[in-house]
């Protein structure tokens, strides 16, 4: 029946709003503390555990840290993704949510450069890499759950709420960074204040695992594993096998809504500060807008591709951010406030049209069987060259020539393959998820 679960092991139904909701908080949390260390590496991190080095170098290696984590998220993804596929979506992502809590925890408690020299960043490190394997495993797990649940007509809408998660976390990392700016000094957020969101993501943690407790395993994945053959010995070997083109598209999808997104998101806050010399507050303010508006255009356009397809909505993103990019970095450097606001907010929508529809476009390229792991290589494997990449690329072009040009022409040949992808792809609205071969 749609719109509802049933319970595994009772035979009750859970709501599919309640469904949504889980999803949508459990990923809001998670990705909370996956931003806190884009910003903390961007404002902080290079001068509590790079001291040694200039501003933008120090910046440079603390965000080398950053890339780390996503690293290990395709490890984490295919780890994930294999138990996901044979035991349940649900455990895998309790598990992903105790893992990323306390890493983000541990983090708060960190000793810095000038307490225990070399073992401060070391310990960052590992740190880092145990918040990449945990939000490796989340993604695929999250977005199943919804889609898995929900009805083909809808899909598209449904799916997108762990989506518009991601702009909630970083809606809530950003918010309590302003705050902390507007009620301390720099020296003060310096010294301690910058460890109190890291801490705060303990008690995050425990509303999200009870929120989660309360959702079932979805009736799609219950229905395909009570088939002993559907079950895939090894699920990222049968998806290379039985679905490269998939993971090719899924990949080519990614590419420039991930690059994009955090250029518009973790360097936009470096180069406000270090470039345009903007105070952390402003720069921090321009980013919570430009989140807050970025949470209602996921679903809206993931809402436009239930009706008009997924192709038309996710290429009118890419494309559009493509051009886009050209203006984006000028607009920053202005110094007006207006028009920094503007800048990111409208990049955000159109990396909405991308990101939107992503989940179900993705998770109909793959059959029940291996569908975990299948969406969790195209998304997480494109992280390496994509995400991880994308800030310290950026931030290199910008000291070789001192310019922002080759930044956005980077955005926007990025944006420009996934785009093209979008209209190459197969039209995916509609498919029964339990009918895909």
């Amino acid at each position: 029946m749609a719109g509802e679960a049933e319970t595994a092991g009772t035979g009750a139904r859970t709501p599919l709003r309640r469904v949504v909701v889980a999803s949508l908080i459990g990923t809001t949390i998670e990705w909370y503390d996956f931003f806190l260390y884009n910003y903390a590496a961007a404002i902080v991190f290079n001068r509590l555990f790079f001291p040694s080095f200039d501003p933008l170098t120090g910046t440079l290696l603390a965000f080398a840290t950053y890339a780390l984590g996503f690293v290990a998220r395709p490890v984490g993804g295919i780890v994930f993704g294999h138990f996901g596929d044979r035991i349940g979506r649900k455990r895998l992502l309790m598990l992903s949510l105790i893992l990323m809590g306390a890493a983000t925890t541990l983090i708060g408690l960190l000793p810095t450069y000038a307490a225990i020299g070399i073992w401060a960043p070391a310990a960052l490190i590992v740190l880092r890499l145990v918040q990449g394997f945990a939000v490796g495993g989340e993604w695929g797990g999250a977005v199943l759950l919804a889609a898995e649940h929900g009805d083909a007509r809808r899909r598209g809408f449904w799916a997108s709420w762990p989506q518009a998660g991601v702009p909630a976390g970083n809606l809530l990392a950003v918010a309590v960074l302003a705050l902390l700016a507007a009620a301390q000094t720099e020296a003060e957020f310096v010294a301690w204040g910058w460890r109190i969101p890291f801490l705060l993501s303990a008690v995050l943690v425990l509303v999200g695992w009870w929120i989660r407790t309360s959702v079932a395993e979805s009736a799609t994945f219950t229905d395909a594993t009570n088939e002993a053959e559907s079950l895939a010995k090894v699920p990222a070997i049968d998806v290379i096998r039985e679905r490269p083109k998939g993971v090719l598209i899924g990949a080519g999808l990614r590419l420039g809504e991930n690059i994009s997104y955090y250029i518009i998101t973790a360097f936009s806050v470096t180069y406000l500060t270090e470039v345009a010399k903007l105070d952390r507050g402003t720069a921090l303010n321009a980013t919570l807008i430009g989140a807050a508006v970025h949470f209602f255009t996921i679903p809206f356009f993931a809402w436009a591709s239930d009706r008009i397809g997924r192709r038309p909505v996710y290429a009118l993103g890419g494309l559009g951010l493509a051009a886009f990019s050209f203006a984006f970095f000028p607009m920053l450097a202005s110094g007006d406030m207006a028009a920094i606001v503007a800048a990111i907010a409208v990049a955000l929508v159109l990396h909405g049209a991308m990101y939107g529809p992503q989940a179900a476009f993705i998770s109909e390229l793959f059959p029940t069987r291996i569908r975990y792991s299948g969406v969790s290589i195209a998304y997480q494997l494109t992280s390496i060259v994509a995400g991880s990449l994308a800030p310290i690329i950026a931030l290199a072009l910008y000291q070789e020539t001192r310019s922002a040009t080759p930044v956005a022409i980077y955005v926007a040949a990025a944006c420009l393959v996934s785009g093209v992808t979008a209209l190459l792809a197969r039209e995916t609205r509609g498919i029964d998820l339990a009918e895909i071969r």
